[in-house]
């Protein structure tokens, strides 16, 4: 299986009064994730759009563990939870490094993706390079 992984340093404009992230950005760092997840297995957006096939978030969960600050380096892990017809979801974990060195997760989350036509945005079927681009990453 592929292991995939974006890493993530938090920019002041990203923090919040309380000094940590504010919760909206883990929605902006899934979405980067998941692009470059997608770059990773050689899914190419723009050739998508092209071939009249895009992508929307129809559902989003975010999951606070522990707090990430400014400036802490994190890394996203990325792996794909489920397949269907239509849709996919992508799982992710924030991961901080403590004192010890030792990781753990910052904040867990998913996003459930409906493939869509171009010119009527209804729903399609996954397409099959796309399904075995994330069989790849299935799991993780």
């Amino acid at each position: 299986m592929t292991q995939y992984s974006f890493g993530i340093v938090p920019r002041y404009a990203e923090i919040d009064q309380q000094g940590v992230v504010f919760n909206g950005h883990y929605l902006t760092w899934f979405d980067e994730a998941c692009t470059g997840l997608f770059d990773h297995l050689g899914v190419n957006f723009t050739e998508l759009i092209a071939n009249g096939i895009d992508m929307q978030v129809v559902h989003t969960e975010i999951d606070f563990r522990a707090p990430v600050r400014w400036r802490e380096p994190v890394r996203i892990a990325v792996g794909c939870e489920r397949i269907g017809t239509t849709s996919f979801t992508i799982g992710f974990t924030v991961l901080g490094t403590d004192a010890t060195g030792d990781e753990h997760a910052r904040v867990c989350g998913r996003n459930v993706y409906v493939v869509v036509s171009t010119d009527d945005w209804a729903k399609r079927p996954v397409p099959e390079d796309i399904r075995a681009a994330l069989t790849s990453v299935a799991g993780q």
